[in-house]
């Protein structure tokens, strides 16, 4: 039973408290809007979502662990969190003008998004396995209404049905997981449970629960082999919705596979890490080579978060401080540069033209010279072309591999990195040597909708020129 002697003690519950309370009153209010005043409620959730965010920097509610262990906040939570929220608040922005324009926007949508956003910041905060499904399914089963959410577009309600297909069985493989190590080692407590891993009489037992687990998180990453969901969904659901599946949810899988592999099943680090090497070589090779074959841009994109991921996963392969570190660097670098790419996807599109085929961009140098040199930072940043911030993720992680003695797995890496640099460079001549085919399409013509993807995509350059005070705000958060 959980015991709570005070309402003081729920303070390091407060940003989750005050947007599970946020969300419920958008919720409600949104009943008395008509479609003609749905921006308010929009508007309000990006307050929220920012407010929330200022909330957990200034350190409002303090660290502390509550409910019998159940919920953890320290430094890891609070910068997983600062990072969530933000991303979840540039979804926002993206969402907005491109749904309204379609006439596709529903009120629920911002308010899903919040309570998946909840659900990310309980899953990083999760000091049990309970805790751990609670937030996941909130995410989740938010994620699949998001998807599906525009009900007459055939693509999107095939994308959201396998998502939530596919979604529902890694959710029971995981929860499968979960209960086999609860049955070797008698504890739901992620702490209990290191504690008795270290001399469980059911070895085999809980081996099979990590195998589970490991694939149960695989899955929510989005790795190889357990990729089969992410290029038909990243392809079928609205583009901002994909910009907000591809980018805050990663830094609550970084969240979820460090509470439960290091800090859960520390002990049997000889096993999960020769699995994650295993989800790093295939992730790397299919999301590279998948993506070299794609013409359309989206699912291109989709592939090579397949690839990503490959790389965030170096990182935990490593199992160092160091690696775990390296690794958070490189999901808040990948959620800024996905909500760039898929930014781009949404300002260059328009109504009956979805700017989401990589020949779309042909010769877009010639006719709009800015919005070209602010794709090409995001091409260059994903490729990991020096100096932006995607290639000081890539060094860290890599150079954490080799820390962790695993060179083995830094030069597979530096080998599929070269590689995947050709799809994304393939984007940067299309747009600079390609002559424009077709009706000219200009970019959207909502100015702070253009303002903000410039400054997301020269954030990209600015981090990669001070990159170094987010590696020691990660580092901070492994006690290096």
């Amino acid at each position: 039973m959980i015991h709570v002697r005070s309402a003081a003690e729920l303070l390091p519950l407060l940003p989750e408290l005050v947007l599970v309370g946020g969300a419920f009153a958008l919720l409600m209010l949104d009943l008395f809007l008509d479609e003609t005043r749905r921006a308010v409620t929009h508007v309000l959730s990006m307050v929220l979502l920012l407010g929330v965010a200022a909330m957990i920097a200034a350190g409002a509610g303090g660290h502390g662990v509550v409910f019998d262990g159940m919920f953890v906040r320290d430094t890891l939570a609070d910068v997983l969190k600062i990072g969530i929220a933000l991303a979840s608040a540039l979804s926002m922005v993206y969402l907005w003008p491109f749904m309204r324009e379609r006439g596709i926007y529903k009120g629920e949508m911002s308010v899903l998004m919040l309570f998946a956003t909840l659900g990310m910041m309980l899953l990083v905060s999760a000091g049990n396995l309970v805790m751990i499904y609670i937030g996941l399914e909130m995410l989740a089963l938010c994620s699949y209404a998001l998807v599906a959410i525009d009900r007459d577009n055939s693509m999107a309600s095939e994308a959201g049905i396998k998502y939530f297909v596919l979604g529902s069985l890694a959710s029971g493989l995981l929860l499968y997981g979960l209960s086999l190590i609860y049955g070797a080692t008698g504890a739901l407590d992620i702490q209990a449970v290191a504690l008795a891993a270290q001399d469980t009489e059911s070895p085999t037992l809980l081996a099979t629960g990590l195998v589970f687990v490991v694939a149960g998180i695989a899955f929510k990453f989005g790795a190889a082999p357990f990729h089969m969901w992410l290029p038909d969904v990243y392809h079928g659901a609205p583009t901002p919705i994909t910009l907000f599946i591809g980018s805050a949810p990663k830094l609550a899988a970084f969240g979820l596979t460090y509470r439960l592999l290091e800090q859960g099943m520390g002990p049997l680090d000889d096993h999960w890490r020769l699995m994650l090497g295993v989800l790093v070589v295939l992730s790397l090779a299919i999301g590279n080579l998948g993506a070299l074959m794609q013409v359309n841009l989206k699912r291109m994109l989709a592939y090579s978060t397949i690839s990503h991921v490959g790389f965030l996963l170096i990182g935990f392969a490593a199992a160092t401080p160091g690696g775990y570190a390296a690794a958070m660097f490189y999901a808040i670098s990948y959620a800024l540069m996905a909500a760039a790419a898929f930014g781009a996807i949404v300002v260059m599109s328009r109504r009956g033209f979805e700017a989401d085929e990589i020949i779309d961009y042909r010769g877009l140098n010639s006719r709009n010279p800015w919005m070209a040199l602010m794709i090409l930072l995001v091409m260059f940043s994903l490729a990991g072309v020096p100096p932006f911030i995607g290639f000081w993720a890539k060094l860290a992680v890599l150079q954490a591999a080799v820390q962790g003695d695993m060179l083995w797995l830094a030069i597979v890496g530096i080998v599929f990195a070269v590689i995947g640099a050709f799809y994304y460079l393939r984007v940067v001549k299309v747009m600079y040597f390609d002559e424009p085919v077709g009706a000219v399409h200009p970019p959207s013509s909502n100015r702070p909708l253009r303002i903000v993807f410039g400054v997301n995509a020269m954030i990209l350059l600015a981090l990669g020129l001070a990159w170094s005070p987010v590696m020691e705000w990660c580092q901070r958060s492994f006690g290096i």
